[in-house]
């Protein structure tokens, strides 16, 4: 058993991060790992769905990044919209810290909010006056090792073409990939995992069974809930729908709107996801573990190995892996 985090390390050039898109969403290149022989084929994303059985359907996060990164007026003080937590009560990042203590007043995104709790973890629970203009105020929360600021041109790029439904602070981003076109010519099904930003968050503890989970909040429809019940393979596109799909209970896929906080990691018997699509992630992260609980550790790992000797682009902006038997 690969328990240790060192067993999920290996070293990437920098220059093989992706800080920005490439001009077509469907040109990105696509490493194909067998995961029962361990063959690799290098392809392009485009060509995904002459992968793609008769009966099968492809599973896709519709969640929607809201722009979550607001800024005060000078002085500045960063406020991080982590979770609403109904009406206009939100889980927030905030920084710098010592200048938001209980009680105190801060104006921002067009309207005003307070200091209603600080938790153990420096979060804050901050109560708005009025719903916050994110459209007009809000940044897109890149992940850090973009290390930029949002452009406009992420407004639309850091967004799945089939984004709905507003509550995520990180994309989906295996959805990146697709076109309409693309998703015009096979059958899928929505659900929606509202990512948080616990998904940046590395794993602290050297034994990875030590580690404890983000929990995030996840729906699916009747109706994606009947279409994913009827198919001869689901293909899970990204982490989040895989973990969307393995958190459901024996038997069908049921209709629901619940939190998850499952983690996946070696071993593990999938029990809903037939294929998966995903890019390439972080060393020592939880999504690296993930997808080598549904390959091995050793076939992921010389994936990656390949991908990086073929110049891959990694992370967000990056191409993409299929992982199929």
């Amino acid at each position: 058993m690969s328990g240790h985090i060192s067993d999920y390390h290996y070293d990437l050039p920098p220059e093989l991060i992706a800080t920005r898109p490439i001009a077509q969403r469907d040109g990105s290149r696509m490493l194909v790992l067998h995961r029962t022989s361990g063959e690799i084929e290098h392809r392009l994303f485009r060509e995904f769905p002459t992968f793609l059985n008769e009966g099968d359907i492809v599973a896709l996060n519709d969640s929607r990044v809201i722009k979550a990164r607001l800024l005060s007026e000078p002085p500045v003080i960063e406020i991080f919209l982590l979770e609403n937590l109904g009406g206009l009560r939100w889980k927030c990042l905030v920084r710098p810290g010592r200048k938001l203590r209980l009680g105190v007043r801060v104006s921002i995104a067009g309207t005003s909010a307070e200091v209603a709790e600080i938790l153990p973890s420096g979060e804050r629970i901050m109560q708005f006056d009025e719903w916050p203009d994110l459209e007009k105020f809000g940044h897109m929360p890149l992940p850090p090792y973009f290390k930029r600021d949002a452009e406009s041109l992420d407004d639309e790029r850091y967004q799945t073409v089939y984004a709905n439904d507003p509550g995520s602070v990180a994309a989906p981003t295996a959805g990146l990939h697709f076109t309409p076109e693309i998703l015009s010519t096979i059958p899928h099904a929505f659900l929606t995992l509202h990512v948080g930003a616990g998904t940046f968050l590395p794993v602290k503890t050297p034994k990875i069974t030590d580690h404890t989970m983000h929990e995030e909040s996840y729906s699916i429809s009747a109706p994606s809930a009947t279409t994913l019940n009827a198919a001869s393979r689901i293909v899970a596109v990204g982490t989040t729908a895989t973990r969307v799909l393995e958190s459901q209970p024996p038997g069908p896929i049921e209709s629901c709107a619940r939190r998850t906080s499952i983690f996946i990691h070696p071993p593990y018997s999938f029990q809903k996801t037939g294929a998966l699509l995903t890019n390439f992630h972080l060393p020592e992260s939880t999504l690296l573990m993930l997808v080598s609980a549904f390959a091995t550790r050793e076939a992921v790992l010389n994936a990656y190995q390949e991908a990086i000797s073929e110049r891959y682009r990694f992370y967000s902006y990056g191409d993409c892996m299929l992982v199929i038997d």
